[in-house]
């Protein structure tokens, strides 16, 4: 019979302090891992105001992170990183001023170096189904469809 670990106010604070300020983490997170930890409703709301309130968590900043490390590592277009931080509920607002962090250049930059790396590797001989698949990788990676049509047309003729 496996018992469940129990947690005082102040342990459960101590653990949550230490997890946000190991990584940049959304309210929902927070949430998530004391639901884990079989923290009551009140104890969670307590937990969470006192996080808030000494700045361990911030969606602002959570936002911008997730923005920038996405975009830079995954190199996620602009459609994914909204519906990813959509489904972490952070704020319209938040998305917004996280997105708006992108630089345009760069953003084009990296959308053009991302398909002219991947047009390179695909192997298809049909013109159609080499086109189909390029637009396919980046429409999944969060490109604009604008942007990936035009670029698709451009690279395989």
């Amino acid at each position: 019979m496996h018992s469940k670990k129990t947690y005082t106010l102040q342990e459960a604070t101590k653990k949550l302090e230490h997890y946000c300020a190991y990584q940049e983490r959304c309210h929902k997170e927070v949430r998530q891992k004391l639901e884990t930890m079989y923290m009551i409703p009140e104890a969670i709301d307590t937990i969470v105001v006192h996080l808030l309130k000494h700045n361990f968590l911030n969606e602002a900043r959570f936002a911008k992170t997730f923005v920038s490390g996405k975009f830079r590592i995954k190199r996620w277009g602009r459609r994914r990183l909204t519906l990813e931080l959509k489904k972490k509920d952070i704020s319209k607002v938040n998305i917004n001023q996280a997105l708006n962090t992108i630089d345009k250049e760069e953003y084009i930059e990296v959308f053009n170096a991302l398909a002219e790396k991947k047009a390179h590797t695909i192997t298809e001989t049909n013109v159609f189904k080499k086109r189909k698949k390029l637009i396919d990788y980046l429409l999944y990676r969060g490109w604009e469809p604008a942007l990936v049509y035009d670029k698709a047309n451009a690279l395989i003729k």
